[in-house]
């Protein structure tokens, strides 16, 4: 790679891409109705004629154009392959600074809300539909892969594999072509047995690898995938006498300072379309045990399509429900502005 500039890289590329897509050998004028070359035929012509002599395509017949040779479509592929890593990296870097932020901002509504309503409040961070959106496999060592797994919602997930087989370039092309046939657009739930047959055929003697990513996909989005909740004014249904009672308000305490227990309301509707507006549960229509005495009113707020994330205020049942619920509609209109304006 390193013999050729900037301007041979655009020819070879424009070259491959043309082949790539026609089967029959490419001329200099071809190449030069591409507006990112901007050269005269004569140019190009010399340009190719030193391609050609550097091995990197060739002349199938007298008089005809040129087609990639061995060398040639290895330097495209290496090169493809560098710019997707590359892509995936400066995704990962952009999404994690994002991350940080949404965390930060989530965490501010839950003590605003506790502050305005005076009762307890809980904010999940976003989860999101498993829907893969591009896979990319890169070699690290012999017996050594990183899975970057790409969701809807510009999701990352990696996961570092360890594979019986031993690596090539060729054989991680491969895999990142089949792999990616035959699972962008897919739903996790919808890599069923048949998707899976088809992989390994295709993948002939590396299908073992690919159980062994699947897997991998798999256990790294089970993982990471625990609902991250951030509460605030938890001790604010102490200030309610129906609440106080020394067993019942222990109980309460525990489950909203655990966490994990909310998130059987939190996730309730999350995936229905036509209730992702606010849901008031009161009493014994709340999912947990020790919010028999509570009520609980949630929204959804959405950040982008695809990914979800719930509020939810915690009170006694004599709650002021149309204060929280005015303020719960606001507070999406809120979020809804600001995410419009980060995408």
């Amino acid at each position: 790679m390193l013999d050729l500039d900037e301007r041979k890289v655009k020819i070879l590329k424009a070259i491959i891409q043309n082949y790539l897509e026609t089967g029959e050998p490419v001329g200099s004028r071809t190449i030069s109705k591409y507006t990112d070359i901007n050269l005269s035929s004569a140019t190009i012509r010399n340009e190719m004629a030193d391609l050609e002599e550097m091995g990197y395509i060739i002349q199938p017949h007298t008089s005809a154009g040129r087609i990639p040779s061995d060398k040639g479509y290895r330097f495209y592929v290496d090169m493809l392959m560098e710019d997707k890593v590359k892509e995936v990296d400066d995704m990962k870097n952009i999404l994690l600074e994002k991350a940080d932020k949404l965390e930060n901002l989530l965490q501010q509504v839950a003590k605003l809300l506790a502050v305005n309503t005076n009762y307890t409040t809980m904010v999940t961070a976003p989860q999101f539909k498993k829907k893969v959106k591009f896979i990319q496999l890169t070699e690290i060592e012999d017996n050594q892969l990183l899975v970057v797994i790409v969701f809807e919602g510009n999701i990352v997930r990696n996961k570092i594999v360890n594979v019986t087989a031993s690596l090539n370039k060729e054989m991680v092309f491969k895999l990142n072509f089949v792999l990616n046939t035959y699972l962008q657009g897919l739903d996790l739930e919808e890599i069923n047995l048949p998707v899976i047959t088809q992989m390994r055929e295709q993948a002939g003697e590396y299908q073992i690898i690919i159980n062994d990513i699947l897997d991998a996909i798999m256990k790294s989005v089970s993982e990471e995938d625990d609902m991250k909740i951030f509460t605030s004014g938890t001790t604010n249904i102490l200030k309610y006498p129906e609440l106080r009672d020394n067993d019942k308000a222990t109980e309460l305490l525990y489950t909203i300072e655990e966490k994990k227990l909310l998130t059987g309301i939190l996730q309730d509707n999350m995936d229905d379309d036509e209730n992702r507006g606010i849901q008031v549960y009161i009493g014994d229509e709340t999912p947990i045990e020790t919010m028999k005495d509570c009520s609980v009113v949630t929204a959804t707020y959405e950040i982008e399509e695809g990914v979800y994330g719930k509020v939810g205020i915690i009170g006694p049942k004599r709650m002021d429900y149309e204060k929280v619920v005015s303020t719960l509609q606001s507070l999406m209109m809120q979020l809804d502005e600001i995410f419009k304006k980060k995408t």
